[in-house]
């Protein structure tokens, strides 16, 4: 945040000039983290058109959609130091014409590699601006810096607007006949978020700017293509057939070698993109593992229902679009229902998240026995529902304890370490396992001769896989159902001012400089 509120009268952003209505202030910014949230490079919702024109295949279009993810996972550590470094204002301006003309180039070229490029630099500053819009306003939302209050709140909009972009992608392109307009309409809504930003706003400081030091670019680099290789492994796999293609093989090679210098800088570098220190948390690994299996629950619809809808019920994307409706509604409930538990009813985090295990395991067993030829749509509601409300309260509280198991100088190393694990590669893993799972359960029902067409074998195969995931999810619910240990701590850390920090900064810096 830019400075602190005022003490009197309603909130006030002080880089906002004089005549702009303080009440109105902090809804403006609100607004302005929707948008940047709805922002991306190639959206979801356009993946069969872009690939019908650039002549890419499902796979092509998914890396550039993942790059964006991963740019979005990346820029954590880099947050504070520029938040020292520039002002409000201008880390908003270059944000929203960054991604503005990220979303004007990358629909006139048709090299993939220039693609994959913009994505990630949107998504990087995707998640630039909405760190400084959200940041600016978050005593406005909780006036004590509680993250019980303050993430649910922010995942209202993260996790919101993933499920909403679709729907209103496919809604868009359905209207003008031209997969481009999701595009169009977002750098129009940047270049008009930079604009009013320019007139409304002023550059405002609470202490002097900070040099820009000790930031480990390289490192950024390398972590992202780390991550990347990963991802392509697991995107690319079915089409080349896994490890019997030499392009794997050099990938699995690219991965270990770039592994190795990620880890050789950390531990040798006086200031690492992640430091030493930020793993060595007890229960940090736990945690990372609860990502991940929240991961891999939410990557079942992503490969069976799809499978599921568009090959065996054959279902349209506007007809199957609804269901994101269905998905931004339970998200917003299940980030309600964790303000309510938590700030209300002042329970046990962990029966919270034993609630979202149920919720989440509820989606692939209600799958199960609902699978069959003939399925109306309004039958997916429920456990489309069910899986979207475990998934939101699962983000929220996994966030809290996280916050509550690190100090402040490693949290958003935290918050990176986490998007390791959930911003692409878990969920890009078990798309891959569930595709050569399709395959393989598809090969072996014929092979065993069972009676039926392609599309009843598809069906079949889909319902094994639901089976397979339910009996995972069950496991791990049992584990919950004896799991009765309180949270990392059940009081509220004091969190430091932004003038604190900021001169606990400063006072780094002029060591580094003796």
């Amino acid at each position: 945040m830019a400075g602190p509120p005022m003490l009197q009268g309603p909130f006030m952003v002080p880089s906002f000039n004089s005549y702009v209505p303080r009440r109105l202030q902090p809804w403006i910014y609100l607004l302005f983290a929707f948008i940047f949230q709805l922002s991306g490079g190639i959206y979801g919702g356009a993946m069969s058109h872009v690939m019908g024109e650039f002549s890419l295949m499902r796979e092509d279009v998914l890396m550039v959609i993942m790059c964006n993810v991963v740019g979005v996972a990346l820029p954590f550590p880099f947050l504070f130091k520029m938040k020292f470094r520039f002002t409000n204002r201008s880390l908003l301006l270059n944000a929203a014409l960054v991604i503005a003309v990220c979303n004007v180039l990358i629909v006139w070229t048709e090299s993939l590699p220039v693609m994959c490029a913009l994505s990630y630099i949107a998504g990087f500053f995707k998640l630039c601006g909405t760190f400084e819009c959200m940041s600016n306003i978050q005593l406005w939302m909780t006036p004590k810096r509680d993250f019980t209050v303050f993430f649910p709140l922010l995942y209202c909009i993260v996790l919101g607007n993933i499920a909403l972009s679709p729907w209103i992608t496919e809604h868009l392109i359905y209207i003008y006949q031209d997969w481009r307009i999701i595009n169009w309409t977002m750098a129009g809504a940047m270049l008009t978020v930079a604009l009013v930003v320019y007139v409304t706003t002023h550059d405002f400081r609470f202490m002097k700017p900070l040099p820009f030091i000790s930031v480990d670019y390289l490192g950024c680099l390398l972590w992202s293509a780390w991550m990347l290789e990963f991802i392509f492994f697991f995107n690319y796999g079915e089409y080349y057939n896994w490890l019997d293609s030499k392009v794997m093989r050099t990938d699995v090679v690219l991965f270990l070698v770039t592994g190795y210098f990620c880890i050789s800088r950390m531990m040798h570098i006086r200031h690492p993109y992640i430091s030493p220190e930020a793993w060595r948390y007890k229960r940090l690994i736990p945690l990372l593992i609860l990502f991940a299996f929240v991961e891999f629950m939410g990557s079942t619809p992503k490969v069976l229902q799809t499978a599921f809808t568009g090959g065996v019920l054959h279902f349209g994307n506007l007809t199957t679009n609804v269901l994101n409706v269905v998905e931004w509604g339970a998200v917003i409930m299940g980030c309600l229902f964790c303000l309510l538990w938590c700030k209300v009813l002042h329970w046990k985090y962990t029966r919270l998240l034993t609630i979202g295990v149920a919720a989440m395991v509820g989606y692939p067993v209600m799958m199960y026995f609902l699978i069959d030829q003939g399925l109306p749509i309004e039958r997916l509601y429920l456990p489309t529902a069910l899986r979207s409300f475990g998934n939101a309260i699962f983000f929220c509280m996994l966030t809290v304890y996280l916050e509550e198991l690190m100090p402040f100088q490693h949290f958003f190393m935290g918050l990176t370490m986490a998007g390791i694990i959930r911003n692409g590669p878990v969920a890009t893993m078990c798309s891959g396992l569930f595709s050569f799972g399709i395959r393989h359960q598809m090969a072996d029902n014929m092979a065993r001769g069972l009676p039926y067409d392609a599309t009843q074998l598809l069906m079949i195969s889909v319902r094994q896989l639901y089976g397979i995931t339910c009996l995972i999810g069950i496991a791990v619910l049992l584990i919950f159902l004896i799991w009765d240990i309180e949270p990392v701590r059940s009081t509220l850390k004091k969190m430091p001012s932004w003038n604190f920090v900021g001169k606990m900064m400063k006072r780094r810096a002029k060591k580094e400089r003796r």
